[in-house]
């Protein structure tokens, strides 16, 4: 799976914003993705953003988004774009240390321009279109802690940026035997939850 994938289809298909989390194109992260996007082949339009070849530059904390609706690093600008089009945003990542690995954390960490638009700027919804949203976790571990961790603080994150969150899959035990024990329920529990959002656009 490339950066910035767009599956092209007509104007008025419905836009799927992908954030992909993991280092590994073709792993276990990739293929819970491929079985959620099942659903939407032909009736959307898909885009992904690959945290680790984006590699966005971390908050610094200058407070600029608490003065102007803007961050004063212009490399999230177009991923502000692509939120603010999207009907339906994904998340897609494994768990690094009971949380999201590091250049997907720097793409939630800059959404503070969205917490800084509401809470210091006083604008309720900056991001005027809703969207349903989805968390897609692959585990090393059968713990699920850590989906549990990274599920709160997108929850924080999509009430920001006017999204619902529809559900979560997580596939556990991907370090054994890579998941094959759990991967078929993953995979199902992937597309019945696509298949719901998908009523919904």
């Amino acid at each position: 799976m490339r950066a910035d994938v767009i599956r092209e289809g007509l104007p008025e298909q419905r836009r799927v914003l992908v954030f992909f989390g993991s280092p590994n194109q073709n792993g276990t992260t990739a293929e819970l993705l491929h079985e959620f996007l099942k659903p939407f082949e032909g009736s959307a339009r898909v885009e992904t953003v690959n945290a680790y070849e984006r590699n966005i530059a971390p908050c610094i904390a200058c407070n600029v988004c608490a003065g102007e609706e803007r961050c004063s690093q212009p490399d999230f600008d177009d991923i502000d774009a692509l939120i603010r089009a999207a009907d339906v945003i994904v998340v897609a990542t494994p768990v690094y240390n009971l949380s999201l690995p590091a250049p997907l954390k720097a793409i939630v960490d800059r959404t503070q321009r969205y917490f800084a638009a509401r809470f210091s700027l006083g604008i309720p919804n900056s991001v005027e279109k809703h969207k349903t949203g989805a968390l897609l976790v692959t585990c090393g571990s059968k713990d699920c802690e850590g989906a549990a961790i990274i599920s709160r603080q997108l929850k924080l994150v999509f009430s920001v940026i006017n999204t619902s969150m529809e559900g979560m899959v997580v596939w556990p035990g991907t370090d054994f035997d890579g998941g094959r024990e759990t991967l078929e329920k993953a995979c199902k529990s992937a597309r019945d939850l696509a298949l719901a959002m998908q009523c919904e656009l």
